[in-house]
């Protein structure tokens, strides 16, 4: 059972914005590539529903991250994320246009990443995640890990601990429960 920072709840309570990578977070981080290039990416429906709580919740939400995919685009749009920076090398430079057109602080975002171009924004936001096979520079410096790998319901997992620090768990559970 793994134990829970209670800063990382404390930070969790402000997140506004969580913003999400996609290989090695929202997919395991396999690349799969047919002779016509990349034709495949596997993603966990739980992150999708999570996502989609944080959403219904008021808590928005943005991937940011380095690959650029027409797979990525769809699933993005399938969640009803808006906020989507693909081909992104410079993360802390998209981070930074992110905030300022969604018009919060640093403090008020959390970030789920998995490697070392993740740290110009795990070093800014007031709630980095990472997953247990990330970088141990990158798990280093999280203020969380989850226990799913990515791509296994990690997502998932930081949405339902964003949900529960913030109160607002048991509201998005009971119109399943009826």
């Amino acid at each position: 059972m793994q134990t829970i920072k209670p800063s990382a709840v404390e930070r969790a309570q402000r997140v506004e914005l969580m913003i999400f990578d996609v290989d090695g977070v929202l997919t395991d981080g396999s690349l799969h590539y047919g002779v016509e290039g990349e034709v495949l990416k596997t993603f966990n429906v739980l992150d999708g529903l999570g996502i989609k709580l944080l959403e219904q919740s008021g808590i928005a939400t943005a991937i940011i991250t380095a690959r650029n995919s027409p797979i990525i685009s769809k699933r993005a749009a399938d969640l009803g994320i808006k906020t989507l920076m693909q081909g992104v090398h410079d993360k802390g430079a998209a981070f930074a246009t992110v905030i300022a057109a969604a018009g919060l602080t640093p403090t008020q975002c959390g970030f789920m990443g998995d490697d070392i171009i993740d740290l110009p924004v795990f070093t800014r936001v007031g709630f980095a995640v990472s997953v247990p096979d990330g970088h141990p520079e990158v798990r280093e410096r999280a203020h969380h890990i989850a226990q799913a790998r990515g791509g296994h319901g990690a997502v998932r997992e930081i949405c339902d601990f964003i949900l529960r620090a913030q109160g607002k768990y048991e509201a998005v559970l009971a119109p399943y429960l009826r």
